[in-house]
C-alpha cells in the first residue's frame, strides 16, 4: 500500500478517478456544478483521511464510499431537481406564459467530457451515455437517495451486490431489495427512449443538418417535417413546456419569433447532440441565447430542451462568448 499511502503521487492517483466520480455524483444530484463540488469535497476528504485508509478495499471503492456520503448529505436537504415536464402539464400554446422558478429547481445539462470516462468498449460507452441522458437522470431523481445509489452502482457501473453492500455498510439482501424497488419505480414512469447518437450515423447527421438549416432559415414547414408529432419543447428556468409540433411551431411564430435569424453551433451534452444557440445582437454579430439539447427517436427530433441561463452553461461547455456576423 506504500504507493497509495505516500503523499507523493497521491494527487495524481486521486485525479485518475475525477471524471467517473463526477459522472456518479451528477447522476445522484442532477447538477453539473453540485457534482463537481461534491467530487472536490470527496478529494479533500480523501486527502485528509489517507493515513486512515487501511487498504481493505481498493482506492476506487474508498473514493466512491466518500462520494456517496457527500451526495447523501446533499440530498438530505430535500431538493430534487426536475425538468419542466416533471412539474407541470403541457400548456397549449394559446395559454402559454413564462414563469421562472429558482435555479435549484432544474435538472442541469453537463458536457460529456466532464462525466464520461474514455473507454474502448463500445457497449460500455453506449451505456454510460444512456445513463446521463436528461430523461434518465430526471427519472433517477424520483428515487430515494439509497435506491438511487444502488441503481447507479449496480446497473450503470456494474458493481456486484456484495461490493455495493460493503460500500453502503448494509447487507446484500438490503441492496437487492433496494434495487428491486428502484427498478419498479423507474418502470412505472419509464424514461423516453432516445436513439444512440455517438457517433452519429449518416441518417442522424442528415437530420441534424436539416434541423440547423430549417431553424436558421426559420422555415417552419421544414422544421415541422423534422419533429415528432408529439415532440416536446422546454426552456428552463421557465416551467412552461409544450407538446406537439403544432404548438412548438405556434410558439416559435409567436413569442419565439425573437429567435428568427439565429445561428446554431454544434456541441454535445448528456450523451446527445446539442447546439449553442446564438441570437442576433442589435449591435452586430450574435450573442448567447440558449444551450439547446436535442433528443432523437425513430429518425425525428423528439425533444428540445433550451437551457437559457447562458452565463452558466456557455463557459461550462467552453463555447464562444459571441459569434461575429
Amino acid at each position: 500500500m506504500a504507493d497509495v499511502m505516500a503523499p507523493e503521487g497521491l494527487e495524481d492517483r486521486l485525479e485518475e478517478y475525477r471524471t467517473e466520480l463526477t459522472g456518479y455524483c451528477y447522476r445522484m444530484l442532477g447538477s453539473a456544478f453540485e457534482a463537481e463540488d461534491a467530487v472536490q469535497d470527496t478529494m479533500v476528504r480523501a486527502w485528509r483521511a489517507i493515513d486512515r485508509f487501511e487498504g481493505r478495499s481498493s482506492l476506487r471503492s474508498w473514493l466512491y464510499r466518500i462520494a456517496t456520503n457527500v451526495c447523501m448529505d446533499a440530498l438530505n436537504a430535500g431538493n430534487r431537481r426536475a425538468r419542466p415536464m416533471d412539474l407541470t402539464a403541457p400548456t397549449p400554446v394559446a395559454q402559454a406564459q413564462l414563469t421562472a422558478r429558482p435555479e435549484v429547481t432544474w435538472l442541469e445539462p453537463v458536457p460529456d467530457g466532464r462525466v464520461l470516462p474514455q473507454t474502448s468498449d463500445p457497449a460500455e460507452a453506449a451505456l454510460a451515455r444512456e445513463s446521463v441522458r436528461l430523461a434518465f437522470v430526471a427519472a433517477l431523481q424520483h428515487l430515494p437517495a439509497k435506491q438511487r445509489a444502488v441503481l447507479i452502482l449496480r446497473e450503470v457501473l456494474a458493481w456486484k451486490a456484495s461490493e455495493v453492500a460493503e460500500l453502503l455498510e448494509t447487507s446484500v439482501a438490503s441492496v437487492n431489495s433496494a434495487l428491486q424497488r428502484a427498478r419498479a419505480t423507474l418502470a412505472a414512469s419509464e424514461p423516453a427512449k432516445t436513439d444512440a447518437a455517438n457517433p452519429l450515423d449518416e441518417e442522424q447527421r442528415d437530420l441534424l443538418n436539416r434541423y440547423v438549416a430549417a431553424f436558421e432559415a426559420y422555415d417552419m414547414a421544414a422544421l415541422t417535417a423534422l419533429l415528432h408529432e408529439d415532440a416536446t419543447l422546454s426552456m428552463p428556468p421557465f416551467d412552461l413546456w409544450l407538446r406537439g409540433h403544432d404548438d412548438i411551431v405556434g410558439w416559435m411564430l409567436g413569442v419565439g419569433e425573437v429567435c428568427r435569424g439565429s445561428r446554431l453551433v454544434p456541441t454535445v451534452a448528456n450523451g446527445t447532440p446539442a447546439f449553442a444557440h446564438y441570437h442576433p445582437d442589435p449591435e452586430g454579430g450574435f450573442s448567447p441565447w440558449a444551450l439547446m439539447v436535442i433528443e432523437i427517436e425513430d429518425g425525428k427530433v423528439s425533444g428540445i430542451t433550451s437551457f437559457l441561463d447562458v452565463k452558466r452553461w456557455f463557459p461550462l461547455f467552453d463555447l464562444p462568448e459571441r459569434l461575429e456576423g
